[in-house]
């Protein structure tokens, strides 16, 4: 059996096998490098962390989640700063997908993407299986802890506020849970966080729905079954419905919001089926009635 990724970098070289990966990784560490500049240079380009910070003095920007959390808490008194820092980051992220924060700026995906990669080096396999909509009731829960107790209870083990303000003021007790997140994902559940259980990836998805930027496949028929896209996505459950709908007239658009844009599809798909595009290319075309070839199914 070939290496994962091998067939697209002998096609179209390592780069293109890997760009939106690299991508990513300098996306994610620039973002922590520019919140660490402050305390580490003195240059206070954005002061604060993921929940609430202010870029250049003057912008505000607030975690949409924890803003809720504050209302369902009773915290009515929330700052016109808050409010319209909430509003940006959520305006921002209905426009170019919601799950971009899982999958470009949250510090944990850094944690589980490498523990998935451990687990096939060591060729873990198996493990348990939540309900996708485990993560949905996760989140209501959440928002019910906050309203039941008046404070911001997830917010003291939540791993993206702890790994994020650990690494301004020191972990402590915080790599407990670092690490234990990371052996859930090795030896319990495949991408069991991020995929199944996080309510943040939850909260995201659900403002999703009407993103612009999407993923492509507008040359689905020349699919040759090989399934790598499949092991390389966190949501493989949102393919088949864009390779194989043809016949239902479903267009070769990933629409799902639960989909992360994190481009892994993209890079290792040898013959390139997939592509990033705007929302409203071919979804009111006639092309996408178009009869294809016929493939055949491909597992998950």
């Amino acid at each position: 059996m070939s290496k994962l990724g091998a067939k697209s970098i002998q096609r179209r070289g390592w780069w293109l096998a890997h760009r939106w990966l690299a991508l990513r990784r300098f996306s994610q560490l620039s973002i922590l490098l520019l919140f660490l500049l402050g305390p580490w240079a003195g240059i206070h380009l954005i002061k604060g962390n993921l929940s609430s910070s202010l870029l250049f003095d003057t912008i505000p920007m607030t975690d949409p989640m924890l803003f809720l959390q504050m209302l369902a808490a009773g915290f009515w008194g929330v700052t016109g700063a808050a409010i319209t820092g909430a509003t940006i980051i959520l305006v921002f992220y209905m426009l170019v997908g919601g799950r971009v924060f899982c999958s470009w700026v949250c510090p944990v995906n850094l944690v589980t993407d490498f523990a998935f990669w451990l687990r096939r080096k060591l060729d873990f396999k198996g493990g348990l299986v939540f309900p996708r909509a485990t993560r949905y009731w996760l989140l209501g829960m959440v928002m019910l802890v906050a309203a039941v107790t008046g404070t911001l209870a997830y917010e003291l083990i939540n791993p993206v506020s702890l790994l994020h303000r650990g690494l301004f003021f020191g972990m402590g007790a915080g790599w407990i849970l670092i690490i234990g997140l990371l052996m859930f994902d090795l030896a319990v559940s495949k991408r069991g966080w991020c995929s199944h259980l996080c309510p943040m990836g939850a909260f995201y998805a659900l403002v999703s729905p009407f993103s612009l930027i999407r993923v492509h496949a507008d040359t689905r028929s020349a699919c040759d079954d090989c399934g790598e896209c499949f092991v390389v996505c966190p949501e493989p459950q949102i393919l088949p419905p864009v390779l194989k709908g043809e016949n239902n007239g479903i267009p070769p658009i990933v629409l799902d919001g639960t989909c992360t844009n994190c481009g892994r599809c993209i890079d290792i798909c040898h013959v390139g089926i997939f592509e990033f595009g705007l929302r409203s290319r071919k979804i009111l075309s006639d092309e996408t009635a178009k009869p294809h070839h016929p493939v055949n199914q491909s597992p998950i």
